[in-house]
This record gives structure tokens, C-alpha cells and sequence, in this order.
């Protein structure tokens, strides 16, 4: 399917010139479009692709897991922006980096280079899929860090004539959105992105300063809410404590990094504040928890204010008072009650599924989903609250435990996407990361509240499925900036400005010549043309003509070899006579000519065309004189004795038979009657190429003849 609109949101006549291909955008999911999970999206305009995150779903395994990516070649790609380190936006990435025929660049923030090498090494280890299944190893991990490069928040990059630049994007650690801009048209790619006020550790998303021309916004959310803040922790840690003081196991699914940490932050500070606690443990389940945690203590930098004011005062928020890191059941003693938060998140495999298989059949024990749950996954198959699971072995285990669901996703709601989107009032809104039924419901609710901007800044929202393509049209104006020298002085009031129009991608920019190599790595150079013109004419007639035309422009002069010459134009054209040379001598013939001589410039070249049709225009108009001579026997004899000299030095072969010259080029033979100049030769291109000479050759001889 393709959606085709304008850059202003109008349909297209099929013969209006914003139709051009050259003008056409196109923005294709091949992931995540009314679906959660593999996001991927295509980007392309002018000649250029850009692909924004490229993840895998965590409901599928292997192949199938991947995003459409047959359908753009990986070849095509320029430029690979990654926003975060959740596998459903860069678990793919090894797979396309040396996997494909992919040759482009790739970029994400440092802290998400850091923290993608170990979510993935981690995701290797603990699926539960067979090896033929695998789209990848760590070594094909470790060879893909050395592909990745990274970029900082607000930091402009430009890659083949690409401009992106990245926004914190709140989501988790390093988390980053991309504005990027593509021959001035500005396309903010939000990614998944969080507006909370009150996380505790992290900031929530900028609003970049500018309007866009095309928003990618998720919708993950659709019309949903969030609960206040305060609430939401009152009634998780509540929940908590009413299951563990009932005797039961807490289980709490969670991806390594992420919502964890703000997880971790909020019960350490409550299991504080509440002594009767003390005795329950609370355990971090992960493989990756100490070497997780450094990365949160080296990037504190990317961190909200709060945790960089304990940082500089000496603390560390991340050391925890009453928690404890689990690797795997082999040191685990469940003994009695305890809170485990356990990855990964959708409870697929790993820690959080033996968890919850061991823990199901208790009604004591409970489950809080905390998190956003994929459609197809266990996550969010519990919430049903079926009455049995399937584990991994594929017995079916009876559901008796309780089942929560207390979202601290770290998602933006209804109300914070939508007054995200009015802010920036984008023309085009593109909504991915949803599910077709919440992305209907955020359209709607959207489309409602925005009624008021809508006639001073008209939107157009789209929906598109997996691989549907949006096509969206813009026309723009190109503009050069005037740089260094050619920008003294400012613009005149009716003035033009000169000067040479340098395009470095899509940008342009108006140098002064003399100032070219200061920004390229040209140079400037004088082009001196000469032009030989055979004249078979005194050269004093020529003097004449161009006398009367031109009056004072035109000086009789001398060259440096003492012949006569013509200066034009105080010297832009000069016009040298060139003796005829008959043969028999001892210098090689020649016909007389003029030589004309002239250094290139736009007035120069102006003035050597005119002068030259005047040169044409004298040969010609006397020719008819000269062809009314009568040419004796004693001419013609010289003359195919001067055309067998010109054949052999021209060709390097001629033999004389009979009544013709034999001439062999390139292996091909032709015959040349030097009384009628007739040529005779089965091949097209040498028969036109030596009868040319031959005509030219007599043309010569017989003007030569007639002075």
C-alpha cells in the first residue's frame, strides 16, 4: 500500500510539478507499524536512505523475529541511527551489519554502544532457541562494536550529505531521538521516549527547538493515561509488601537495564523506610546486574538532577541498602519470602521464566508486570490470568499465583505525546510502535484535542501497517549562502552578486573565485584557448573586414615571431597569420591559416565566437572565386603526389596502384582516387574518416594554387 500527499497535505494532480521523483520522500516501517516489537523504518529522499533502529520481536525466534528488510536492498542504505539498547529497536543490528551486503555508517550514543554490547551477549546466552536458529553469536557482537560509532546529545553530524543530530530521549539510560534533515527537509524520529516528571533517576525528554517537516512519534500508549506518579509507587510498593507479608515470593519481570534500576531505586528507599522489612531480601537477577550497574555509574553525566547532586556530594544512589545481586538459581535459597526482580521482561526465557514456573502454582506468591507486555509474549499472556502456563519444557503448569500490573514503563502516555506533538506542530505526524487499535484511539483523541491549531497549522496523521509506504511530496527552494569575500559589503540595492557556486551535498554556497581553494580543495587556473583556421586568403583582407565591423577595437600588431597579427579588443582575441608552406620544400606543406588566440573568460569567448564566424564568413563568401580556377594537369599530378606524402604520414601506410593510393587503417583497407577524391571502403568510419582528410587536404592545395 502507498499513501501519496504533498509536503502542504494535499492530494496530487498527476500532472502537477511537486510530483517530481526528485521531490519525493518515502517513509516505510518494515517493523513496528501497528505493531510493537522489531522496530525498523525505512527513510528516503533525494537519493538518500536512512534506516532508523533495527530490533527484533520478542515474541519470534530466528528469522522471523527480524524486520521486512528484503525490501529495501542493504546496499541502498547510506546511514543506520540506532536510539536505544532494547533488542525490539538494535537486535538485529549484528545480523544486518555482517550478515547483508549493508556498507553504510551506523550511529547511537555512547552509553547505548556501551550497554548494547551486554544486553545482546546476554540475549545470545539465555534464548532458548536452537543454534540453526541463531541470528548471531558474540563474536559476530564484538565485530559489530568495531562498526559502530557514536554521537553525543546535540552533537550535528553529517554523513553523505545527511544531517542528524540527537536529543535525549528519556526512555533509559543513553536513550536518544534523531532529528535529521535531508536537503532542508527536517524529519524528527522520536523513538521510544519518556515526558515523566518525577523519575527518580532519569531526565525526561527534550522538545527539540524546531518545527519539523515529518514527526515519527510512537503510540504506544494510544489514549491510555498514566496514573499520577506518586500513586503508581504507592501502590506498587503496597502490593509488594501485602505479598510478601502474606508469606509469598514477589516476582518482578524486568529487562536488565532500564525500568530496573528506577525499580531497584524505589524499593531500596521503601524497604528503608519500613523495618519490618528488613528481614525479606530483595534480589537483582541478572547475569549482567555488577557490570549493568557500572554502566549506570559511568554515565551519571546523562542522569537527572537528583542523582548527579548525590553523585557530586559523594554518594552512590546506585549502591543499594537492601538489595542483592542474583546470577542464577544455582545461589538462590528460596527459603521463605522475597522479591526478585528477574530478565528479561517478556518472560520468554531466562531467570524471570524459571521464576515464574517455579512460583505459578502458589496463590501466596505474585507477579507485578511493571513494564509495557508485546502482544504473543508470556508478559502479556499472564495478564489474562489464564488458569495454566506452558513451561519451557511444554508441560502445562497450573496459574495460581496473583498478577498485577502496575506500568512504570517508561513510555509517554496520551496527554504527554500529545502536547509533545502540539508543541512542535508538525505538518505530517507518522505514528508507529503501537497497535492498530491504539493507534486508532491516539489518532482519534489527537485529531479531536487539535482541533483549535488545526487551521493555522494543519496536520495530517498517519497510520501506516508494516511495509506500507507513506509518500509525501516537497518542492523547497534552494538557497546559497554568500561566504568570505564575495559577501563584502553586503547585498547591493539592485545589484547582482557573482561569483563560483559550490555544492557540497545539498548545501550551497557563492565564493569569491580568488577565495576557492580557501573552502574546497580546488584551485582556480587560466585556460588559454587557440583555434586554427585555414584562410586561403591575403591576410590583409581579413584586416579589412574586421576594420569596418569593429573600428578602433581592432590594431594591426605582430607576434613574437614577427607575423601579422590582429589584436581584438585591447588583446582578448588576437588573430596571428600563418603562411602557407608548398610542398616540395624543404619544411613539411601546409595550407595558409589563421591562428586565433584568446584566454578563456565569459567577454573573451563572446569575442572569439564573433570573430571567428567573421573569419568563416570571408572564406566562404571568396570561395567561389577561388573553385572557378581552373586546375591544370600539372596540378592534379602534384597534387596526388602531396596527397600520397599526407596519407603515408597521416596513416602510416599508402601504396600506389595504378590510378589510386591504397591507404591500410587499422587493418582496413581503402582506395582513394585522388582525381575524382573518391574513397572506396566497406567500412563506414575509415571510408568517412579518409575521405574527410582527402577533401580537406584538396581544399587546401587548390586555395594554395589559386593565390
Amino acid at each position: 500500500d502507498v499513501v501519496v500527499e504533498d509536503g502542504d497535505g494535499k492530494r496530487k494532480a498527476e500532472d502537477d510539478p511537486a510530483s517530481d521523483p526528485d521531490n519525493l520522500l518515502t517513509f516505510m516501517p518494515l517493523g513496528a507499524g501497528q505493531e510493537v516489537g522489531r522496530s525498523c523504518h525505512i527513510l528516503s529522499f533525494k537519493g538518500k536512505t536512512v534506516m532508523l533502529d533495527i530490533g527484533i520481536h520478542p515474541a519470534k525466534v530466528g528469522r522471523n523475529s527480524l524486520p521486512y528488510t528484503d525490501l529495501t536492498p542493504a546496499e541502498d542504505v547510506d546511514l543506520i541511527l540506532v536510539s536505544h539498547f532494547h533488542l525490539d529497536h538494535c537486535g538485529a543490528l549484528p545480523w544486518f551489519l555482517l550478515k547483508t551486503t549493508f556498507k553504510g555508517r551506523v550511529f547511537m550514543t555512547l552509553a547505548t554502544k556501551h550497554i548494547y554490547r551486554l544486553i545482546l551477549a546476554d540475549y545470545v546466552k539465555v534464548s532458548n532457541i536452537a543454534a540453526e536458529h541463531m541470528l548471531y553469536d558474540e563474536k559476530d557482537i564484538e565485530k559489530s562494536m568495531d562498526m559502530i560509532e557514536t554521537v553525543n546529545f546535540h552533537e550535528e553530524k553529517t554523513v553523505d550529505g545527511i544531517k542528524f543530530t540527537a536529543y535525549n530521549a528519556g526512555h533509559v539510560l543513553g536513550a536518544a531521538m534523531f532529528l535529521i534533515e535531508i536537503a532542508g527537509v527536517k524529519i524528527l524520529y522520536t523513538g521510544d521516549y519518556s515526558r515523566e516528571e518525577g523519575d527518580r533517576h532519569l531526565m525526561q525528554a527534550e522538545v527539540p527547538p524546531v518545527r519539523p517537516d515529518v514527526l515519527v512519534a510512537e503510540s504506544t500508549y494510544g489514549a491510555h493515561n498514566h496514573e499520577p506518579r506518586q500513586e503508581r509507587e504507592t501502590r506498587f510498593t503496597s502490593t509488594i509488601h501485602k505479598i510478601v507479608a502474606g508469606g509469598g515470593r514477589c516476582l518482578i519481570p524486568v529487562f536488565a537495564l532500564g525500568r530496573a534500576q528506577e525499580l531497584l531505586l524505589i524499593l531500596d528507599d521503601y524497604w528503608q523506610s519500613h523495618p519490618d522489612l528488613h528481614d525479606v531480601p530483595i534480589f537483582y537477577a541478572s547475569v549482567l546486574a555488577q557490570r549493568c550497574m557500572k554502566q549506570y555509574q559511568t554515565f551519571v553525566y546523562m542522569m537527572n538532577e537528583r542523582i548527579r547532586k548525590q553523585t557530586s556530594a559523594g554518594l552512590n544512589p546506585f549502591n543499594f541498602r537492601h538489595i542483592d545481586n542474583l546470577k542464577s538459581l544455582k545461589h538462590f535459597e528460596d527459603l521463605g519470602p522475597s522479591v526478585v526482580l528477574a530478565s528479561p521482561g517478556m518472560m520468554q526465557s531466562g531467570l524471570s521464566r524459571e521464576l515464574l514456573e517455579l512460583w505459578a502454582s502458589d496463590s501466596r506468591n505474585g507477579v507485578v508486570i511493571a513494564g509495557y507486555s508485546v502482544e504473543g509474549t508470556l508478559a502479556k499472556e499472564i495478564l489474562n490470568q489464564p488458569e495454566e502456563i506452558v513451561a519451557m519444557s511444554g508441560q502445562r503448569l497450573p496459574r495460581r499465583c496473583q498478577v498485577h500490573s502496575i506500568s512504570f514503563s517508561a513510555h509517554v502516555d496520551f496527554q504527554q505525546n500529545s502536547d509533545f506533538i502540539r508543541t512542535l506542530r508538525p505538518p505530517h505526524l507518522v505514528l508507529v510502535h503501537g497497535e492498530a487499535s491504539e493507534m486508532a484511539r491516539f489518532k482519534t483523541g489527537f485529531l479531536r484535542d487539535y482541533v483549535d491549531l488545526q487551521e493555522q497549522y494543519p496536520i495530517q496523521v498517519y497510520t501506516p501497517k508494516v511495509t506500507q509506504a507513506i509518500e509525501l511530496y516537497f518542492r523547497g527552494e534552494k538557497m546559497a549562502k554568500v561566504i568570505g569575500m564575495a559577501a563584502q559589503g553586503g547585498p547591493a540595492a539592485a545589484g547582482t552578486v557573482s561569483g563560483i557556486l559550490i555544492k557540497r551535498a545539498f548545501d550551497y554556497h557563492l565564493v569569491h573565485p580568488d577565495e576557492l581553494k580557501n573552502y574546497t580543495e580546488l584551485s582556480t587556473t587560466v585556460l588559454q584557448q587557440r583555434q586554427i583556421i585555414e584562410f586561403a586568403h591575403p591576410f590583409a583582407l581579413l584586416e579589412t573586414y574586421l576594420s569596418r565591423l569593429y573600428g578602433p577595437d581592432v590594431i594591426v600588431a605582430t607576434d613574437a615571431d614577427g607575423q601579422s597579427a590582429l589584436s581584438i579588443r585591447n588583446g582578448r582575441v588576437m588573430l596571428i597569420h600563418r603562411p602557407a608552406v608548398p610542398p616540395g620544400g624543404d619544411k613539411p606543406a601546409r595550407p595558409s591559416a589563421v591562428i586565433m588566440q584568446w584566454q578563456a573568460s565569459p567577454e573573451a569567448d563572446m569575442w572569439a565566437d564573433a570573430v571567428l564566424t567573421m573569419v568563416l564568413h570571408i572564406d566562404t563568401t571568396h570561395a567561389g572565386l577561388r573553385m572557378a580556377m581552373p586546375v591544370l594537369p600539372e596540378d592534379e599530378a602534384a597534387f596526388a603526389r602531396r596527397l600520397y606524402s599526407y596519407l603515408l604520414e597521416q596513416y602510416g601506410s599508402c601504396e600506389r596502384r595504378e590510378d589510386i593510393l591504397r591507404v591500410t587503417v587499422d587493418d582496413i583497407i581503402a582506395d582513394v582516387n585522388p582525381s575524382t577524391l573518391d574513397v572506396e571502403c566497406g567500412d563506414k568510419r575509415v571510408r568517412t574518416m579518409v575521405g574527410g582528410a582527402v577533401r580537406r587536404l584538396h581544399l587546401a592545395f587548390r586555395s594554395f594554387t589559386c593565390l
